[in-house]
């Protein structure tokens, strides 16, 4: 098994931290399906439904999406549409494993970013070994959901994005990304978003090797895929026994040399007229029409909230900055038991203040939808009547150390990025 870890501060002494095993990944046949780019997608919380779902699923009739999203009338029936789609493609060539196990150097380059790191099948640990550290709570109908997926279909479809910190002076695991990044790759494909993606295989058995050493004393965060971690461990639990169970698809990053961006997750409140989301605030935060464009409003909010807590909402064509919250009424709706930089944070104030004490909307997808896309979340609550709450983006820095603590934020609380393009590279469970 190998293993791979996370920050300077995070690395452990016992050496038990992570541990990636190769695997031997189901790649598409580039000959069976028109592009790769076009079998691809954003992972399956991402994707804006229905547009964004409709958009994929006709790019290509072997789309990704027809796996991680697939579409019917009852949730077994979702299921098991997606194994009997993935039986298929193996039968007929659109997918096939590689000849054998392996470590899979990805990279992905657009948007003035550059990010690299390593696609391989992580040891499950639980929050208790503070091997991977989580720092969003999740909801439980998700993970139900995706673990139902995954049982059907026996696999991975998607890797999680996992950070870590590595040695400033560099490690094996870093040396072998480096190296292997100058061969030709497996495959190279620019998705639509204008992102270059480039995968290799690291099959050498001493090159594994120097992952599994350079990694073995750090530890992760989880950058993006809370949900599917849970999922991961849930189905761990149904399968004791050593085996394929035991570990889970993920990419690892080093943030030393590969900075992720931290973004915001909106949210869209199905059911709260704008008008009356405002009429409640009733003094007890301060309201201010902002008559600006969107990007210029995101501005005006990013500026409010390096004073305190600050929201914009949207739905009603304009944008409404809300900040400067009354304290006593901070003071009687977040709980005393946090951390001060947990009970300051934009998404405690919106869930435990306004959500629960002013607009006293309940938590339940038929009342909020979380939206990464900020022109998706206002053009949905403008059609639908429904309040948009636009957010600023939490700083990393707050993220490590509250999960450090063991401390979870609010649910949805942040979006890292870029996140690993779907479909490049998944694991079927009955190949390990």
């Amino acid at each position: 098994m190998n293993t791979s870890g996370h920050a300077a501060d995070d690395v452990r002494d016992d050496a038990a931290g992570l541990r990636l095993a190769p695997f031997r990944g189901l790649r598409y046949v580039p000959e069976r399906v028109g592009s790769l780019a076009a079998v691809t997608s954003p992972p399956y919380d991402v994707v804006v439904r229905p547009d964004g779902l409709l958009h994929l699923e006709s790019a290509d009739p072997h789309n990704i999406v027809r796996l991680i999203l697939p579409q019917a009338i009852t949730a077994g029936t979702r299921h098991r549409k997606a194994a009997v789609t993935l039986d298929r493609w193996l039968a007929e060539g659109v997918l096939a494993p590689d000849p054998e196990p392996a470590l899979y150097v990805y990279e992905q380059l657009g948007d003035g970013i550059l990010q690299r790191g390593i696609i391989g099948a992580l040891e499950l640990s639980t929050p208790a070994e503070g091997v991977v550290l989580p720092h969003e709570d999740v909801m439980p109908h998700v993970v139900e959901d995706r673990a139902a997926l995954m049982r059907t279909t026996a696999a991975n479809l998607e890797p999680l994005l996992l950070t870590y910190v590595g040695e400033a002076d560099g490690d094996g695991a870093d040396d072998v990304v480096e190296r292997t990044v100058r061969r030709p790759p497996l495959l190279a494909t620019t998705t639509e978003d204008g992102f270059h993606h480039r995968l290799w295989a690291v099959t050498d058995p001493a090159e594994q090797a120097a992952v599994s050493t350079g990694l073995v004393r750090h530890q992760a965060l989880i950058a993006d895929g809370h949900h599917r971690w849970a999922t991961y461990l849930r189905l761990r639990e149904e399968h004791p026994s050593p085996g394929p169970w035991n570990y889970g698809l993920v990419l690892l990053i080093d943030t030393t040399r590969y900075p992720l961006r931290v973004r915001a997750i909106h949210r869209l409140l199905n059911r709260l007229p704008l008008a009356d989301a405002l009429g409640a605030l009733d003094g007890s935060f301060r309201v201010r029409r902002v008559d600006q464009p969107l990007r210029a409003a995101m501005e005006v909010l990013a500026e409010a909230s390096a004073e305190g807590n600050a929201f914009l909402l949207a739905g009603d064509g304009g944008f409404h900055l809300v900040d400067r919250p009354d304290p006593a009424l901070l003071e009687r709706t977040i709980r005393t038991d946090r951390p001060d930089a947990w009970r300051t944070l934009d998404a405690t104030v919106l869930h435990s203040t306004l959500l629960e004490h002013v607009w006293h909307i309940p938590d339940a997808p038929e009342d909020i939808a979380y939206i990464h896309d900020t022109e998706a979340a206002v053009e949905q609550a403008e059609r639908r009547g429904g309040t948009a709450v636009l957010m600023h983006p939490v700083r990393e820095e707050v993220v490590r150390d509250l999960a450090r603590q063991g401390v979870t934020m609010p649910r949805k609380s942040t979006s890292f990025g870029p996140k690993p393009a779907t479909g490049l590279v998944l694991r079927s469970l009955a190949l390990d």
